[in-house]
């Protein structure tokens, strides 16, 4: 299976190699950090967690987003989006993957993480993060290899992969649950302590992780000649949409409650967020792009044509997908520590070396969907069924179809006749035979003579 994923053209080549150049870069900046440590970032004692904590966290719900897609197939049996599905599904495999490869950086020595394992903690939320993380990215690997074998053998699925697509959904709603829980949980951190916030990750992931299943679909069917359906992309847009904006109400609720409250503790980190406080403003262009890009984005998928319009429909999904990113990255975790509890400001901007580190990451994560991705379409264009062979026929047929009926339709050109003894022009043999007989005296049985079909 896995080496229909190293057949592919220049184009295919070309963007793996610009990955793995990423990933060199990524690698050779981390070495740096593993000789210097932490210092080569913008971080401090003030601001503990920054552009790798940032990623983790928004990619955790790109992760939990298989199961909008997976919901559809597996409980309501709507195989029409198996293909969309399985994408899914490899998609929280890559994402799940770079959560834990930014875990691992932000560590400093990854081989503290032993101390998850060796010395658990029941009463960390964090131990359970890991646990739930593992467990999904587990998960999602079984349910995808097992739907692409049953494709090859023309088997169905077993019913213990079956039960385990059944525990992987609510799964995937709690690995979110539980990285929410991480932060809401922290009393020191007012900007966090919401219970707000398990909500606002769901209904961002719901419409992050789609936005970049519906950019990849599309191009894997304009590049790859692979199409997971027009329904399956409409619908899946539908969600998007409405995902963001209940994504954008729960933020207004949140800003209601900090700003007509006028709570000092929340105030002040919401402040220093949307207008900047005692001269820091560094985030302050970034969270009103991302809420700017967002209400755009909500504005242009509303409308039944844009979504409709796939040039149209991935443009917004990528503005909701950059909305989301800064909304739930820096946006989300700088803040909570500025102000810090001494109520002093320090701001904090990532390093290159730190942004080269996360690029990286982000370079290992799409490799190893594109592998995955190219492997899934591998299979499905060599493996059709029966009914997909039916509709490829169906759809043959219609085009034939409607080919003829083009030709059919098509205007029959109108012949002319002219008489070469004068030059006139007449639109029927008859009128022009008549015109022969009147005007040069010639029976209609000869006017063949002088009355020829004008080339």
């Amino acid at each position: 299976m896995f080496e229909k994923a190293l057949k592919g053209g220049k184009l295919y080549w070309s963007w793996i190699a610009f990955l793995c150049i990423i990933i060199l870069i990524g690698l050779a900046s981390y070495s740096v950090q593993w000789k210097v440590g932490l210092g080569i970032t913008g971080m401090s004692k003030e601001v503990s967690w920054g552009l790798y904590i940032a990623n983790f966290t928004f990619l955790v719900g790109v992760a939990a987003s298989a199961v909008v897609v997976a919901l559809p197939t597996y409980i309501y049996n709507q195989h029409k989006f198996e293909k969309m599905t399985t994408l899914g599904e490899f998609l929280a495999v890559a994402a799940v993957s770079m959560c834990i490869l930014f875990i691992l950086v932000d560590l400093g020595r990854p081989m503290r993480v032993l101390h998850v394992l060796l010395y658990p903690s029941p009463n960390s939320v964090m131990f359970f993060d890991m646990i739930v993380l593992s467990g999904y990215a587990l998960w999602n690997i079984i349910i995808a290899w097992y739907i692409l074998s049953s494709r090859i053998t023309n088997t169905e699925i077993s019913w213990y992969v079956k039960v385990i697509i059944y525990l992987a959904i609510p799964w995937a709603i709690s690995i979110h649950t539980v990285t929410a829980y991480i932060y809401s949980g922290l009393v020191a951190r007012g900007m966090w302590m919401t219970a707000l916030l398990a909500p606002r990750f769901l209904a961002s992931a719901f419409a992050a992780g789609p936005s970049f299943l519906i950019i990849a679909a599309i191009v894997a069917k304009k590049y790859a000649n692979f199409d997971v359906g027009k329904e399956a992309i409409e619908k899946v847009a539908q969600i998007v949409t409405f995902a963001m904006i209940v994504n954008l109400f729960f933020l207004g609720c949140e800003l209601f409650v900090v700003f007509y409250s006028q709570h000092p503790e929340h105030l002040a980190h919401w402040t220093y967020l949307l207008f900047g406080l005692d001269g820091h403003n560094k985030l302050v262009p970034w969270i009103w792009t991302s809420i700017g890009l967002g209400i755009f984005a909500v504005l242009m998928l509303i409308h039944p044509t844009t979504r409709k319009n796939e040039q149209l429909l991935v443009f917004a999904c990528i503005l909701i997908f950059i909305s989301i990113w800064i909304d739930k990255g820096l946006g989300l975790i700088v803040p909570g520590y500025v102000p810090s509890m001494i109520h002093t400001v320090v701001e904090y901007w990532p390093t290159m070396l730190e942004t080269f580190i996360s690029l990286g990451v982000w370079g290992v994560g799409l490799l190893i969907f594109t592998v995955l991705a190219k492997m899934t379409i591998g299979v499905f264009q060599d493996y059709p069924t029966e009914e997909e062979v039916k509709e490829m026929l169906e759809k043959e047929k219609e085009e034939v179809k409607e080919a003829v009926e083009e030709v059919a339709a098509a205007p029959t050109p109108t012949k002319e006749y002219v008489c070469e003894l004068c030059g006139a022009v007449f639109t029927d043999l008859d009128e022009c035979c008549e015109h022969a007989e009147k005007e040069h005296k010639i029976a209609k049985n000869a006017c063949d003579m002088v009355c020829s079909e004008k080339r």
